[in-house]
């Protein structure tokens, strides 16, 4: 069992920077592979971007590239995003989640099978 905790979500003006964290306990996430999702409101939850736990570039979906920024520190089993440029349809609630399968990278949150809680994040225009 794997609980993920998120943290350092808030408002912030267009243009601005955040760096959400994701942290992992009651195992090791050695081997997951780790992905990011949001959700803004009345809207569906959609992929944002993921790390593998080989070695490997992360993956982001178009939306976002160039400006967010996923990387992880196994050591101390978390994961992190940071988001530059942020523009106000970045709005919503993020959410870490993991998947068991550390070769692939799946955008389908059916894959994922343990969920953080999610932090809002609100960019103001």
């Amino acid at each position: 069992q794997v609980q993920l905790v998120e943290s350092g979500g808030g408002l912030v003006q267009a243009g601005g920077s955040l760096r959400l964290s994701c942290a992992a306990s009651g195992r090791t996430f050695s081997g997951y592979t780790m992905g990011w999702f949001r959700q803004a409101p009345g809207k569906e939850r959609e992929f944002v971007g993921a790390i593998r736990w080989i070695i490997g570039s992360p993956y982001y979906v178009d939306s976002v590239k160039g400006r967010f920024t996923i990387s992880r520190d196994n050591a101390k089993n978390t994961m992190y995003l940071q988001m530059n440029s942020l523009k106000p349809e970045d709005t919503g609630v993020y959410y870490c989640a993991a998947d068991s399968d550390p070769w692939s990278i799946s955008r389908s949150e059916k894959t994922y099978e343990y969920w953080g809680q999610g932090t809002q994040v609100t960019v103001s225009s």
